[in-house]
């Protein structure tokens, strides 16, 4: 038995790392099909898995999944199933959105940061493209930056095709496991290739018709990064789920609503529409910033679906 570590999943197989940097190209055991797991893939990117390797030492079988610290998981296309897990064991996620070609909404953005609070995993948010805003973005830019900043999390705003210095963002990812995820065409693959030019991941044009991107990330991957750590490039996101979350505690996950929700009149208040709410007054009066209370009011009306 070795031990190894998920580099690529493409569905039905899966590439480990085991010692001395060797890949070994792995199946999972049988049994792992039948169990109650309510996921299209029972292993993940990042897992880490004991293996058996086949007579021909090239090839081996997925005999066990070590416990996960945390994971990334959305929305399964499969209606057969419940989700999708993106990556398992990752230190933090860097949400790569765009104010406009193609556009992130706010609701996207916060349901990805209440899904990763409820998993465990500290979120970047990096603002792509910066240098396609004409004055309103630039001011759209800044007004989005300061909502998210103000309630701790760290943004940043970058050229991923066009800007020399990357520097920072390249201090972000040093020597941690990040996960990229953001929509189609944001420029997932365009950043990954300016801060690791060997890698040369496929990219392409964002569709002018619609304004969305084109998949070029079919499977998700981790690739290590020469100054240190890895990064796992994961497929454009357009559905984003919160799994596995009761209605009543979504507010836990929207920091600055549950910091506020203390001071509601009722202990079980759902900030919709009860009297003597103190997260709604906090709106009213711009300690929580309407873009947020909306999607939070959005997600939490409709927290069974999915979201663009």
């Amino acid at each position: 038995m070795k031990e190894g570590l998920v580099i690529k999943s493409t569905g039905s197989w899966y590439v480990v790392q085991i010692e001395q940097g060797k890949h070994v190209n792995c199946r999972i055991k049988g049994k792992f099909r039948l169990e109650k797991i309510k996921t299209t893939n029972p292993v993940a990117v990042g897992d880490k898995v004991l293996i058996e390797l086949e007579e021909n030492q090239e090839e081996g079988v997925i005999k066990s999944i070590g416990e996960r610290k945390n994971y990334i998981i959305r929305k399964a296309s499969n209606l057969s199933k419940e989700s999708q897990i993106l990556a398992a064991n990752v230190d933090m996620a860097v949400l790569l959105v765009t104010i406009n070609y193609p556009v992130t909404t706010t609701v996207f953005i916060d349901r990805f940061l209440a899904a990763a609070e409820a998993y465990g995993i500290p979120v970047s948010i990096v603002f792509n493209k910066v240098d396609r805003y004409d004055v309103e973005h630039q001011n759209e830019l800044a007004d989005l930056r300061g909502i998210y900043e103000e309630i701790g999390y760290d943004t940043y705003a970058i050229s991923a095709k066009n800007q020399e210095d990357l520097s920072e963002i390249k201090e972000l990812l040093k020597d941690r496991i990040s996960v990229i995820a953001g929509h189609s065409g944001v420029g997932k693959s365009t950043l990954i290739n300016r801060i690791e030019p060997g890698l040369k991941l496929k990219t392409a044009e964002i569709s002018d018709a619609h304004l969305t991107g084109k998949h070029t990330t079919t499977f998700a991957e981790m690739h290590a990064l020469s100054f240190g750590g890895y990064i796992i490039d994961t497929p454009g996101i357009r559905g984003f789920g919160l799994i596995n979350i009761e209605k009543e505690e979504l507010y836990h996950f929207f920091r600055e609503i549950f910091k506020e929700a203390e001071n509601c009149q009722f202990h079980n208040c759902t900030h919709i529409h009860e009297p003597g709410c103190a997260v709604k007054q906090a709106v009213e009066e711009g300690r929580i910033a309407m873009s947020r209370y909306s999607s939070y009011h959005s997600v939490f009306s409709n927290s069974n679906e999915k979201y663009r």
